[in-house]
């Protein structure tokens, strides 16, 4: 049952229970679409996982734990000082910019609600809200733009990780989508069977995208094959049902979408395979951009596939992707060190 209609679902008379709360029937009066109440839900449920111990829930699990969020755990952790380090530690997960943003928003939001219920004294909800997202530290890492060769061998390495034939294909779906099409995780995690279709004779994927915006992507053959490859292990899904799915440890294929986390932990576990270090999903987003750039695509045309608002914001994008800096070599050529023994005169 997709989140919002849980919520709708749920009973606003019966919002807390000893040592319990309800968060599912208040929820939905914060969040203005679906896709921020699955956000505002993944975060809280990994707040509550990382600093109580719980285990980290997807599915129907993880509405009947918004359901019924255990306080005696919960409220311990409820305070600036915690929160600020939690988000200290996703900035060191090199979680992006949006993503840490989303997840203040998230925690921010649950305070105010606790303390609306009476739950949370207003003094700490206040001082969750002025617990501002960390900024990087000079010289810490801002993101990865990879090389070509880089993009085909952490794509070869996506594959390689697979324990089965399952999760190898499913990976070579996955890993091209985010890597050719250029896809958030966020995105992809969202798309169903049916939302491939054919326009002009041309195969296009309708991507949901940020504040429910939705746009055509032509999906390259290299793409279908991998797709075709997928279909065997999935059998006859329905058209609502999930392309990317979750692959049990018995080598099933689930019926349950991936999680925007099992995304993260596939692209960071096949970036070490490849020795390429650290690598978020959105460094793949970056590298599109950069290298198509680089080999001379319209900018207008780049920021089409990226689907963003402007040109203008592409630009803006594209002027935060790191450049060589070449100017000593170009000056050590020109001073011709041929021999460096000349340096000492010997």
């Amino acid at each position: 049952m997709p989140i919002n209609k849980a919520l709708s679902n749920s009973a606003p008379t019966d919002i807390t229970t000893p040592n319990r709360f309800n968060l599912s029937a208040v929820l939905r009066g914060q969040a203005a679409s679906a896709h921020t109440l699955r956000a505002y839900a993944r975060w809280i449920d990994r707040y509550l996982a990382d600093l109580t111990g719980l285990e980290r829930t997807v599915g129907q699990a993880r509405r009947t734990r918004l359901e019924n969020l255990p306080l005696d755990k919960l409220l311990p952790t409820m305070t600036p000082s915690v929160f600020r380090a939690w988000l200290g530690r996703l900035l060191n997960e090199d979680q992006g910019k949006q993503a840490l943003n989303q997840a203040r928003a998230s925690i921010v939001t649950l305070a105010s609600l606790l303390a609306e219920a009476g739950i949370l004294d207003d003094y700490t909800s206040a001082g969750m809200s002025n617990v501002k997202v960390p900024k990087a530290e000079s010289g810490q890492r801002q993101g990865r733009w990879l090389s070509v060769e880089q993009v085909r061998e952490l794509m070869r390495s996506a594959e390689a990780i697979g324990n089965t034939p399952a999760q190898r294909v499913r990976n070579s779906v996955l890993i091209r989508m985010l890597c050719i099409m250029a896809l958030r995780r966020e995105e992809l995690t969202n798309v169903l069977w049916q939302d491939f279709h054919t326009q002009a004779g041309r195969p296009v994927l309708l991507v949901h995208g940020k504040g429910s915006k939705a746009a055509l992507v032509d999906v390259p053959p290299v793409v279908l094959r991998a797709i075709e490859n997928w279909r065997q292990y999935v059998g006859d899904a329905p058209p609502d049902s999930h392309l990317i799915r979750r692959i049990y440890k018995s080598g099933r294929v689930g019926a349950s979408g991936l999680s925007v986390d099992a995304i993260w932990r596939i692209v960071k576990e096949a970036a070490l395979y490849a020795n390429l270090g650290r690598v978020a999903p959105h460094d793949l987003r970056r590298s599109v951009a950069g290298n198509l750039e680089l080999s001379g695509v319209p900018v207008e045309t780049i920021s089409r596939l990226l689907r963003h608002s402007s040109i203008a914001v592409t630009q803006h994008y594209l002027s935060k992707l790191p450049r060589e800096n070449e100017g000593a070599l170009l000056m050590a050529d020109l001073l011709n060190f041929e021999d460096e023994t000349d340096l000492y005169g010997s």
